[in-house]
């Protein structure tokens, strides 16, 4: 199998089947854990699959990208609250080794009645094309974050995201649709000294049209993570999706967010 084939197949034991043993066969004896409400390694985990069980978990995927030997899962999940909600949208990225799941991370955020943009959190395109165009779409967004969220140039946003008005697709629960509302949201948030600030780029991964980012910074003056998922066309970014995720200071690990 493939680390999409696994992964598949790990989602479908842990979040519908809550089966432990064959989540037992998916996993590698040293597992490691980011998220920060569960404990690292394996038992730790078979523990959260009755649990779900219990609560009538749902879950709804709604997409899914992979890169070598990391996958990217957008889900959402219902009966969630131990999890913090009863319903969340997630971002779950898990690495594959020797065909078993080998690590995790995840950024969970509650969703909103309604956006600006009239977009959830979590619709629009699901299908993976432009195979072809894999790289030159993950270095344009590689581009997007080291000018736009590294060095803080917003002004040079219009080299990446489609700039005609209205155009760009925004799923973020607080910003409408087009650039000049990112411009917009981002200088309200300045202003009511909730900014965002991004101080490390941790993972990029690609496949066809979309691109996902996993990025470390602060709102305001609260640690925090930044799950985002890019679709790319014809060269300039067209759409974006995120969850945002305050960074606790205490973790049932030691291996941190990211």
């Amino acid at each position: 199998m493939n680390a999409k084939d696994v992964i598949h197949e790990v989602a479908n034991a842990l979040f519908f089947e809550f089966d432990t043993e064959a989540l037992s066969r998916l996993l590698t004896e040293d597992y490691i854990q980011h998220n920060p409400g569960v404990p690292t390694g394996k038992a730790a985990l078979l523990g959260v699959a009755p649990a779900l069980a219990s609560a009538d978990f749902k879950t709804t995927v709604h997409r899914v990208i992979a890169e070598d030997d990391l996958v990217v899962v957008h889900s959402t999940f219902d009966n969630a609250d131990l999890f913090g909600a009863p319903t969340l949208v997630s971002f779950d990225v898990f690495r594959v080794e020797n065909g078993k799941a080998a690590e995790h991370w995840d950024n969970l955020q509650p969703p909103p009645a309604t956006t600006p943009s009239g977009r959830s959190m979590t619709d629009g395109p699901t299908q993976v094309v432009d195979l072809n165009k894999t790289e030159a779409n993950k270095a344009l967004v590689q581009g997007f974050i080291d000018d736009v969220f590294l060095a803080g140039r917003l002004e040079k946003a219009a080299d990446y995201i489609v700039s005609e008005p209205g155009a760009y697709q925004q799923h973020n629960p607080g910003v409408a649709d087009g650039l000049d509302k990112l411009g917009e949201a981002f200088a309200t948030m300045q202003q009511a000294g909730n900014a965002f600030s991004f101080s490390k780029l941790h993972r990029i991964i690609a496949e066809g049209n979309f691109v996902f980012t996993m990025t470390e910074g602060a709102v305001g003056a609260t640690p925090s993570a930044f799950f985002d998922l890019w679709r790319v066309e014809d060269g300039r970014i067209v759409e974006h999706w995120d969850t945002i995720s305050a960074i606790p200071d205490e973790m049932a690990h030691n291996n941190g967010k990211f």
